[in-house]
């Protein structure tokens, strides 16, 4: 890499990472271009999604920083290849991470390929993530804030697509990400980040599931068969829930939170507990697997993480015929079936899989 050949595409979206990613690749004598990636049309007469105001933010911020910003509009292929999968999934009544598939498919690879054409060597964003090349070999690492680490969202990016790309807010805390825009003056110093998906916005998540996943209502059962009450639609539903279940007010019922705990799906089955035990479970089987490492089963202690900012939990895993077994050394709460297992060994990440059974919880 040369700073003084080589043109950064920085991703630009309206928010404070990013836009302090751009400024620090500038310190440092890069040749910077932002990119604002619009991967959701505004076509249903609401404004919960945000892509207008964030890219007049992003605009703002690339004046301020002297870059020039180009959009791009992903739409279509955030559509076919995220949201198609996305609808997929709840009508199987599993638990997709569409923020998992934007990476692997439009920020690391539509993104990517779209630099390419403009001429520029390297991407950048502003995940809290931290690249390590070793003899031209990349290796993702977890980033000093660990309480933004957002290694679980890219370990299923193809291991090629990370070649090129840099991640510059590595080695700071968000409280500096934060210090560093407000120096600059940038507005967007105090903006809240994001959270949630983009295309639902504000919105009650059941309302905008409605408008493409049909309601089937069904039982809702406790683990003795006993019916409780009927769900609207095993989609609106996902492991561990306790609010909006619908089954408030049981008479005899002892005063305990009711938890989503299992789905039986060919029998359209809602099952319900009031013992959080019930969530608990210690073997999972996952696919669709994607490493970041040469020799995967090389790495003898492993930490497995099931969802986001959690802490690896210790973990064994065995392969087998495209299918990964992972045994926990104690039990994990809520293990969910269309999201995803990432491993590590200490700070490195070594890849991941989408879980797609979870063997051993107490209620099935």
């Amino acid at each position: 890499m040369s700073k003084s050949t080589d043109k950064v595409a920085v991703g630009l979206s309206g928010g404070v990472d990013s836009a302090v990613a751009a400024h620090l690749l500038l310190e440092e004598g890069w040749s910077v271009t932002g990119i604002f990636m619009k991967n959701w049309d505004e076509d249903d007469g609401t404004e919960y999604c945000t892509a207008t105001a964030d890219y007049e933010d992003a605009q703002r911020i690339a004046d301020r920083l002297k870059i020039d910003l180009i959009p791009i509009n992903f739409a279509a292929e955030y559509w076919d290849l995220v949201f198609a999968d996305f609808l997929a999934e709840y009508e199987a009544g599993r638990t997709p991470n569409p923020d998992v598939l934007c990476n692997r498919h439009i920020k690391f690879n539509m993104f990517v390929e779209y630099a390419k054409s403009l001429e520029m060597n390297l991407v950048a964003t502003g995940h809290y993530a931290k690249g390590v090349r070793d003899n031209d070999c990349f290796h993702l690492l977890r980033p000093i804030d660990r309480s933004k680490d957002q290694t679980y969202f890219l370990q299923a990016v193809e291991r090629s697509r990370f070649s090129n790309v840099l991640f510059p807010l590595a080695d700071l805390k968000k409280s500096e990400v934060r210090r560093i825009a407000r120096e600059l003056r940038l507005h967007i110093y105090d903006k809240k980040d994001s959270t949630g998906i983009c295309f639902i916005g504000e919105r009650r998540f059941q309302d905008f599931l409605a408008r493409y996943v049909a309601k089937r209502p069904g039982e809702i059962q406790t683990s003795d068969g006993t019916v409780i009450g009927e769900h609207q639609g095993l989609a609106y539903y996902t492991l561990g829930q306790r609010k909006g279940i619908g089954i408030g007010g049981l008479r005899d019922a002892r005063e305990a939170p009711w938890y989503v705990v299992a789905k039986r799906f060919e029998e359209n089955v809602l099952l319900v507990s009031q013992d959080e035990n019930d969530l608990l479970s210690r073997e999972l089987e996952a696919d669709t697997i994607n490493w970041l490492v040469d020799e995967p089963l090389a790495f003898r202690t492993l930490g497995g993480m099931t969802r986001y900012r959690q802490e690896p939990q210790s973990c064994e895993i065995a392969l087998d015929n495209g299918t990964m077994e992972v045994t926990f050394q104690q039990p994990q709460r809520a293990v969910t079936p269309g999201q995803y297992i990432a491993l590590y060994q200490d700070d490195l990440c070594l890849g991941g899989a989408k879980i797609n059974h979870v063997r051993d919880a107490k209620v099935v």
